[in-house]
């Protein structure tokens, strides 16, 4: 199907619902008074976001989540957000990971996450997500988005999409229990599983006469994932696998299974491999509290911990002429032989145990200045995985392995912040809403590999490779959203950001050893935003902003061994540079909304690894992309009480166009499309509740053509390995029988939708909630 059919097949659905949109919103009549960029509180009254906020935003609170969707980890409530893609392959995934309008899923430094404004996101390695470990579903109040880099207040990891995630503050003594459960059975290559997960939190909270508030929350999951990698080999451009070299025995064996490779080529599957499935058991514990010194002086804190160890297991297809299972060695089937390495089927073991901490004071005045301070730090106290170097039945008596450790890796942040609110009559003439800042993080990583001679399971060996690094970034901060006229607003602010590399180190045993000379780079980041308010119910925004991204420690440091020598990262990597545009136009009737945006966002030096064509020899390692473009439009809206009273429908269509510039370094990739953002992208949910006793609601969920190849060569999307279309269906019914009781039941995926990320992603899944609150 050609690009411009599907856009037809789409716009038309587009062009219903906003039709049905205004001509239901026009029935209602009467005009709204509150401004939409705000979000509904759990008693149903929207309050604001931020103050003078110059980015689009979408959001959604406790309540809604509930009542909308089958919530099982706290990344699920991202999934049907505007223009927002979370890669979350299983429940209990440590690695569910966030894509927006201009950056893929495997961009990750794009995502921040704050949880109470303290970081979560994590920007040590190129691939880690963030720590959703730190927050349990139950604890939610709310969460919002925000595109683009247009606020100064937001490091340069904002260029992407910024998520806020609140949680509940009691007001009273109060308490609550929860209890989820997922079954999932899933089907592929000839392997069928069945998979159940469950999930299990309580909390209670109180604030007392005296100013003080405390909530103590802990949650427990056990969760085993179906397999999210399979060993293949592919046949070359003429359909044949080659043949292994040398004389070794050969078994025959049955189980094989042929299909075809995203790029095309023919391609042998043998089992789920590399530890696919994943059993991990995961426990949460937080302690949150504050104290208010005044009405206008108050003071809270947090600390959580989170542990997890899990088992990666291996399921092999093949089979001799006895029915036993083979797992390694040279093999025959249909005609064709292969050679399965004894590290193919290897399970492996992780333990890990995470502490976070954070501290903030702020004052409260209703005009006039305000300060805060938010400090926090994270840090790794135990990550250790134990990886068998031979197949299960092998390595489950002992036998050679490796080790990797990533104990004392951590980030720390300080965020120093006075904001000024006007009043009539001051010295801005009550026109300038004014905010100062300074911003300071650091990161440090210390990864060590050893080799474990004796056995996998248990003891050290000698370190095999090294790879440690440190970076810093100190930022000065302004921001003035000045109202020069009753109905204008304009939006002004820079951002000044010093960042250094340094400790930067890699080495292989035996081998090369590699110091990394140190490295420091400034950048002047301004903002410009200028808001039309035309009417009460009619906002027009035109928002342009630069956002500077640096390099993380593992950009930075952690290279490849090639023969006796290292093969380096680009040594001058340059950060990445975001120059974004966005034309917002938004209208609210009584009881809808809708809102277009445009956008573009330039983005000069993406960070990506990639091969270097323009050397000789050619060199595959992190580098810079000159110039990645993004176009697009994007549509949500909103309605309440649809024809009937309780019945809402929220929707999200954007169409996407990404496009390779500039690549000095690749130029066969230069107009094509960059990789892991659909050219499509939507969702709506339309729940029906009569009452306050119950409600039905129901979600789809679209995701279009995608590439994963800078090249654009898979060609084969939807298959293991390629990045899919996503055509998803969610149902759920909530029931409350008694006050503070709540019973759930829904299906995710309803239709069985095999859809890929590279891993597969979750077929039908059945859900389960019982929740008590006091």
């Amino acid at each position: 199907m050609t690009s411009k059919s599907q856009f037809s097949l789409v716009l038309k659905p587009i062009a219903t619902l906003l039709a049905s949109m205004f001509s239901v919103a026009a029935f209602a009549q009467g005009v709204a008074t509150e401004q939409h960029l705000q979000t509904v509180s759990i008693d149903g009254v929207r309050q604001p976001l931020a103050a003078n906020l110059p980015s689009t935003t979408a959001s959604l609170t406790a309540a809604e989540l509930r009542q909308q969707q089958n919530i099982f980890n706290p990344e699920d409530v991202l999934r049907n957000m505007p223009n927002t893609t979370i890669r979350k392959r299983y429940s209990g995934d440590r690695n569910a990971l966030i894509g927006g309008r201009s950056f893929g899923t495997t961009q990750a430094p794009r995502g921040l996450v704050l949880m109470d404004g303290y970081l979560i996101s994590n920007f040590l390695g190129r691939f880690d997500a963030p720590r959703w470990n730190m927050i349990a579903p139950e604890e939610i109040e709310r969460v919002d988005l925000l595109y683009g880099p247009y606020s100064a207040i937001y490091p340069g990891n904002s260029i992407g999409t910024t998520v806020i995630v609140s949680t509940r503050k009691p007001k009273q003594f109060e308490g609550a229990a929860r209890l989820a459960m997922q079954s999932e059975k899933f089907d592929a290559y000839g392997l069928s599983e069945s998979y159940t997960n469950t999930q299990a939190s309580a909390q209670i909270a109180d604030k007392l006469t005296n100013g003080l508030w405390y909530r103590l929350m802990l949650n427990r999951q056990d969760s085993t994932g179906h397999p999210m990698q399979y060993y293949t080999v592919n046949a070359n451009n003429a359909g044949v696998f080659s043949a292994p070299t040398g004389s070794k025995p050969i078994i025959h064996v049955t189980g094989v299974e042929y299909d075809v490779a995203p790029t095309g080529q023919r391609r042998a599957v043998f089992g789920a491999n590399a530890g696919a499935i994943d059993h991990t058991v995961q426990t949460t514990g937080k302690l949150a509290f504050g104290y208010d010194f005044s009405p206008n002086l108050s003071a809270e804190g947090m600390l959580a911990w989170w542990k997890n160890d899990s088992d990666n297991r291996n399921n092999s297809f093949l089979r001799d002429a006895n029915g036993q299972t083979i797992w390694s060695g040279r093999v025959s089937n249909n005609g064709n032989v292969f050679d399965i390495p004894a590290s193919a089927f290897a399970p492996f073991h992780r333990q890990e145990s995470h502490v976070q901490a954070g501290l903030t004071v702020k004052t409260r005045n209703r005009s006039g200045w305000n300060m805060s301070m938010v400090a926090s730090q994270y840090r790794i106290i135990e990550d250790l995985q134990r990886t068998a170097n031979n197949p299960e039945p092998v390595a489950a008596n002992g036998g050679a392995g490796s080790s990797t450790l990533r104990d004392g890796t951590g980030f720390r942040t300080l965020e120093l912040q006075s904001t000024y609110s006007p009043k009539q009559g001051d010295c801005t003439g009550g026109a300038h809403y004014l905010t100062f800042g300074l911003h300071a993080n650091d990161y440090h990583l210390a990864q060590s590999t050893q080799t474990l001679s004796a056995d996998w399971r248990r003891g050290s060996g000698d370190e095999s490779q090294f790879v440690g690094g440190d970076t810093r970034l100190f930022a000065v901060y302004a921001q003035d959203a000045w109202r020069f006229a009753q109905d204008w607003k304009a939006t002004i602010g820079t951002r000044w950001e010093s960042w250094k590399a340094y400790n930067g180190i890699q080495r292989f045993v035996p081998g090369a050893s590699q110091a990394y000379p140190e490295r420091s780079i400034t950048a002047m980041s301004p903002k410009f935003a200028i808001t039309w308010e035309a009417a009460d119910d009619f906002t027009a925004r035109l928002s342009a902003g630069r956002g500077t991204r640096f390099a993380t420690v593992a950009e930075l440091f952690q290279g490849t061994q090639s023969g006796s020598s290292i093969v380096l990262n680009d040594p001058n990597l340059r950060p990445e540079k975001s120059d974004a545009i966005e034309l917002m136009l938004e209208k609210r009737y009584r009881n809808a909304s809708l809102r277009v945006s445009l956008f573009q966002d330039s983005i000069r030096d993406t960070i990506w690894s990639q091969t270097n064509t323009a050397v000789f020899p050619s060199i595959t390692n992190v580098q810079n992309v000159g110039l990645v473009r993004t176009r697009g439009i994007e549509l949500a809206g909103d309605i309440d009480n649809l024809l009937v009273d309780g019945l809402n429908l929220d929707g999200s269509m954007a169409l996407n166009d990404s496009k390779i510039i500039e690549n000095n370094n690749f130029i066969a990739s230069v107009g094509k499309a960059w990789v892991r953002i659909p050219r499509i992208r939507g969702a709506v949910t339309l729940s029906y509740a009569p009452s306050n006793s119950w409600s039905v609601a129901g979600s789809y969920r679209y995701a279009g053509r995608q590439y994963n190849d800078m090249l654009n060569l898979d060609i084969k999307p939807d298959t293991y390995g390629g990045l899919s279309r996503v055509r998803q269906l969610d149902l759920r019914v909530l029931f409350k029988p008694v006050k503070g009781l709540e019973l759930a039941a829904g299906i995710d995926n309803v239709m069985d939708y095999r859809a890929f990320q590279s891993h597969p992603l979750p077929g039908r899944n059945l859900f389960a909630e019982v929740r008590y609150q006091y």
